[in-house]
């Protein structure tokens, strides 16, 4: 059995898919409303409802698992991790960060890093993919841009390697069906560097109208982000996003494409694909 935590997220989604589709059985997902889950997973995949925060609730969930896909920093990983390795779970395959390489003294970084080390020090097999920024985080611009306003970002012309949720479940599939994965670290990336200014583009395209970007500043954009995230995490998310950028966040990584054998995706291909929800 198979536990994908998740499952109607940007990863679990595709994740759940490919391996439907590649044929690993039995399946399972993890969702807090898995009566509304159930008929939207392929055919045959188990729903099953539970919340990372309560532990105590995955019990059922974990019930027979042998394989477990986790997106760190959902809930309570250090307790997640004991109920999975009490319940026999064998192999966990973990989405971190890469930022635990790139900055790892940023505060989310440290917590992924301890995660981790959590898992690694369980006893249970484990995989640990460190994904850079999403292509899918554009959609914090949806209400902007569904009311055509100006999309209203720092740094935009700065470029960094987003890469789509769909390569970072591709990764997933074959850590958790096939062998040679087990005790392995994999930072992946998209094709290539994509500014901002880019990605407003990319989905203008695929709207078929101009998308305006408006370039604001550092600080400008803290008040705002401050006020959902807090200021420590709205500094953390600039630092990323361009203020405190280094090589090591920059760089292209070949890992997708040398584990898939299949090129990384482009955003334009993820704004493509998601057009609808920047759609009035």
């Amino acid at each position: 059995m198979i536990l994908v935590t998740g499952a109607t997220g940007n990863i679990g989604t595709p994740l759940l898919s490919q391996l439907h589709r590649h044929g690993a059985r039995p399946l399972r997902g993890l969702t807090r409303d898995a009566g509304r889950a159930a008929t939207a997973f392929p055919a045959g995949v188990e729903a099953v409802a539970a919340d990372l925060a309560r532990t105590d609730s995955l019990k059922p969930a974990l019930d027979g698992v042998r394989a477990l896909f986790l997106v760190s920093r959902l809930g309570d990983d250090a307790a997640i991790l004991a109920a999975a390795r009490e319940a026999g779970v064998e192999h966990v395959v973990l989405v971190s960060s890469v930022t635990v390489e790139t900055h790892p003294h940023l505060p989310a970084a440290v917590d992924n890093a301890t995660t981790e080390r959590l898992l690694k020090d369980s006893g249970m097999a484990w995989t640990i993919l460190r994904p850079t920024q999403f292509t899918s985080n554009t959609l914090w611009w949806a209400p902007a841009i569904r009311a055509h306003q100006p999309v209203r970002v720092p740094y935009a012309d700065i470029g960094l390697p987003a890469v789509h949720p769909s390569d970072i479940a591709s990764v997933a599939r074959l850590a958790l069906t096939e062998p040679g994965h087990q005790g392995q670290t994999y930072a992946l990336t998209g094709p290539a560097r994509i500014t901002p200014r880019e990605q407003a583009a990319a989905i203008g395209a695929a709207l078929g109208r101009d998308v305006p970007l408006a370039e604001i500043s550092r600080a400008e954009a803290h008040t705002g982000m401050a006020a959902f995230l807090g200021a420590e995490q709205a500094d953390a998310v600039l630092d990323l996003m361009g203020g405190d950028v280094n090589d090591a966040l920059r760089a292209v990584r070949d890992t997708v494409p040398r584990l898939t054998g299949a090129p990384a995706l482009p955003f334009h291909r993820w704004a493509t694909e998601h057009a609808d929800a920047f759609r009035p």
